[in-house]
């Protein structure tokens, strides 16, 4: 009788108690690096240059509807008074970048700078926990420049604005028509007795809807934009739009299902109206959300924020000669400060290609290609190191496999395709969800949607197998070790996208933001593996204890 060696068993064992463990830990550290993350300008903000020229308009009201999409905001049945604006002011499409939360969605807005370098939240945060800009922003660009400042909205704005800058406020808890009605009656005394230069009201009933009343698809998502308008048309008749300017924009859209946060096209384009004093109307080709901070700063009449990475809209703006001979200048003052700061940050020393009398968008264009190729080149190197034992990794237990090759490996690679297949399935297909952060709610309701799943994708795949093969038929020892064989196998395909992840974003997240949708499909495939360990560490107790009694009954049989 040939004897019995435990090592096989114990050794799968402990490979699948290590690998839950190092899954669980890599789950939980990336997402931690992501709400700890914070910009490299963080220690070393460049500094504030001066204004382009004199003001514009007497002031600029900025009216952010939270999570209005692009396309609701085209409805004229919708929002009437939206549209007309549209028709008298200069419009364009705006599109944004991920991560589509509010919170890294206002301090872009306020700064001008991309979620990487603005220093707020990537994620949503809570009240207590918002940490306060570090950049310079358009309520410090006024503030600097002598003008008087206000915000009515939601009470993140408390934390993430510094309160220095702002000389009234009203700020609310609050998310729904209620909270809004009492956001624009605190502002309405405001903009009647027109002191104040540069007011933000924030409304956000539309992304409660989109949150808890089912979403853009449900009616009450129109009712709550349509709303949003009726507050916009009063604010507006409050305005002289000779002397003022009214600004409308949102800060994300939301998917059909209600949510955001992801890479979604429907996520990242937004609603831009411009209409008032120092505007020229008419339909513009595209922007980008970097640009709203030194379009208004350059109608206020103070500095472009000195972290911004956007442009100035003049094409939209009534400049006058000292504007159009000073922007260049201004914007080159600006975006060599920024460049400078970032490549001491980061480590960097390229210089930009410009004519000797290139315009300012051109000099925007040519900086930013200069600060991405500073960054493209540094993650070139960190990942082209990574990627090295990324493929080691991914091809050992690959190897190891084939050189087993057998009716076993066989079915246990079938088995690891069906077990993707079904979880694949039923996310998908079925509950049709997006593979970015959109549709999550909470980190507890993704991690028990992907433990439920993946605990139905194993239990059909084990139930499966085990019925082709007549598992029950083996011994117990040969029985285990083809249940381990076959977990750990399955746990190899869940490993592959988290190398992914890996090879682009490192470990945990240090200086520079990740690639979010690699990054999220390596946090579902982590979740997975933990899971697949645990329980395929059951069921292989449960089938070495199948094949005893199964074998006890042949005996007895």
């Amino acid at each position: 009788m040939k004897k019995f060696n435990p090592l096989p068993i114990v050794t799968g064992i402990l490979a699948c108690l290590l690998l839950a463990a190092g899954a669980f830990v890599w789950a939980i550290g990336q997402i931690d690096s992501v709400y700890a993350y914070r910009s490299p300008l963080r220690s070393n903000p460049p500094p504030p240059g001066e204004p382009v020229g004199p003001p514009l308009t007497r002031r600029v009201v900025f009216v952010l509807v939270d999570a209005l999409r692009l396309d609701t905001s085209l409805k004229a049945d919708v929002m009437p008074y939206l549209n007309v604006m549209r028709r008298k002011g200069a419009w364009a499409v705006m599109h944004s970048r991920p991560p589509s939360f509010s919170d890294p969605a206002y301090s872009l807005l306020l700064t001008g700078a991309w979620p990487e370098l603005s220093d707020g939240p990537v994620f949503n945060m809570p009240y207590e926990e918002t940490p306060t800009l570090t950049q310079d922003n358009l309520f410090q660009a006024a503030s600097q420049t002598g003008l008087k400042t206000a915000i009515s909205g939601c009470y993140w704005f408390e934390k993430l604005v510094p309160q220095d800058a702002v000389d009234v406020s009203f700020y609310t808890p609050g998310e729904d028509q209620v909270a809004d009605r009492q956001v624009v009656d605190a502002a309405l005394p405001w903009l009647k007795a027109g002191e104040h230069n540069l007011v933000l009201i924030h409304l956000d009933q539309v992304d409660y809807a989109g949150h808890y009343e089912g979403g853009p698809r449900d009616p009450r998502w129109d009712a709550a934009a349509r709303r949003a308008d009726d507050l916009i048309a009063e604010i507006s008749s409050y305005l002289d739009l000779s002397e003022d300017t009214l600004f409308v924009a949102s800060d994300h859209g939301q998917i059909d299902r209600g949510g955001h946060g992801g890479h979604e096209p429907v996520v990242l384009l937004e609603p831009f109206i411009l209409v008032g004093a120092g505007v020229i109307p008419g339909e513009y080709s595209d922007v980008n959300m970097v640009d709203v901070a030194p379009t208004l700063s350059v109608l206020l009449g103070a500095n472009i924020p000195a972290s911004s990475q956007g442009r100035v809209l003049e094409e939209m703006l009534t400049l006058s000669e000292i504007h159009k001979n000073a922007l260049p200048f201004a914007t080159y003052d600006q975006q060599k400060k920024l460049v400078d700061s970032y490549q001491r940050a980061i480590g960097g020393e390229f210089e930009p290609e410009l004519p000797k009398k290139a315009s300012a968008r051109l000099i925007v264009d040519e900086f930013q290609h200069v600060l991405d190729v500073s960054r493209i080149d540094r993650l070139k190197s960190e990942r082209l190191a990574r990627s090295v034992l990324t493929i080691a990794l991914a091809l050992i237990p690959l190897v190891l496999l084939v050189w087993k090759r057998g009716k076993d490996v066989t079915f246990m690679f079938v088995g690891s395709l069906f077990y993707n297949l079904l979880f694949h399935f039923r996310y998908a297909i079925l509950d049709r969800l997006p593979y970015s952060l959109s549709w999550v709610e909470s980190q507890a309701a993704l991690i028990q949607y992907i433990a439920v799943t993946a605990a139905i994708a194993l239990g059909l795949t084990w139930s499966l197998v085990w019925l082709a093969l007549k598992a029950w038929q083996r011994s117990p020892r040969q029985a285990a070790e083809f249940g381990l064989g076959l977990t750990l196998t399955v746990i190899y395909t869940l490993i592959l996208p988290l190398l992914w992840s890996f090879t682009l974003n490192g470990a945990v997240v240090t200086w520079t933001l990740p690639d979010f949708p690699s990054l999220y499909l390596g946090f579902i495939s982590a979740l997975q593996i933990l899971v697949v360990a645990i329980l395929g560490l059951a069921e292989v107790g449960i089938a070495a204890l199948v094949s005893t009694l199964a074998r006890g009954e042949a005996t007895l049989q």
